[in-house]
């Protein structure tokens, strides 16, 4: 007779990939407001979260897709989405309140200068107290957050090859041309702090 061990089953939500409770743990012992980002195929979202015993509870939240009704054209899932939707969310955290959180992004795992972190600074610059690691490591650049390398990119290959551009940056051509992206981005980001 072969004498095996039981098998061990896992929690059912950290079989389908949605709580890491080792990390979770660590984050609820801190007693903070947790900021959560989530990034989608369509866009990006953030949440204020508080751990009850009941269960967790949504302070406040917001996507990316609200920054559509402060005039934004392009993607909402890009850099400057990112952090446009940080800032938002982090003004709305002030006006109700709140002033310091801990990053919690889940399974996801978070790569330097990534948009995780152009989220991140969004937050941290509209005021949100959030710890973080060394600024210059972790953060992308302004000119990748406001979009800039996008509208080179854009101008270069358009003076290259207009049907590669045409293809390349159609989706952006529905709605605005992408030469544009780094004056939209300083509009929206304005109106979002003249609230």
């Amino acid at each position: 007779m072969i004498d095996r061990k039981p098998r061990t089953v896992s929690y059912r939500r950290k079989r389908e990939q949605k709580t890491d409770y080792h990390k979770r743990l660590k984050l609820l012992v801190s007693k903070e407001l947790r900021l959560v980002v989530r990034l989608t195929n369509q866009k990006i979202i953030g949440q204020l979260v508080r751990f009850l015993p009941a269960g967790d509870e949504v302070v406040l939240g917001t996507d990316s897709f609200a920054l559509r009704a402060l005039g934004w054209t392009y993607s909402c899932k890009n850099f400057p989405a990112a952090y446009l939707t940080g800032l938002l969310l982090g003004k709305r955290a002030l006006e109700k309140g709140e002033k310091k959180a801990i990053l919690d992004t889940g399974f996801r795992q978070t790569f330097p200068k990534g948009r995780v972190y152009a989220f991140l600074k969004g937050v941290i610059d509209a005021g949100l107290e959030v710890p973080y690691g060394e600024e210059e490591k972790i953060f992308p650049t302004m000119e990748r957050i406001s979009g800039k390398h996008v509208e080179e990119y854009a101008q270069k290959l358009k003076g290259e090859n207009e049907k590669e551009y045409k293809e390349h940056f159609s989706q952006y051509l529905k709605s605005n041309a992408p030469e544009k992206i780094a004056a939209v981005f300083e509009q929206v980001k304005s109106k979002i702090l003249k609230k």
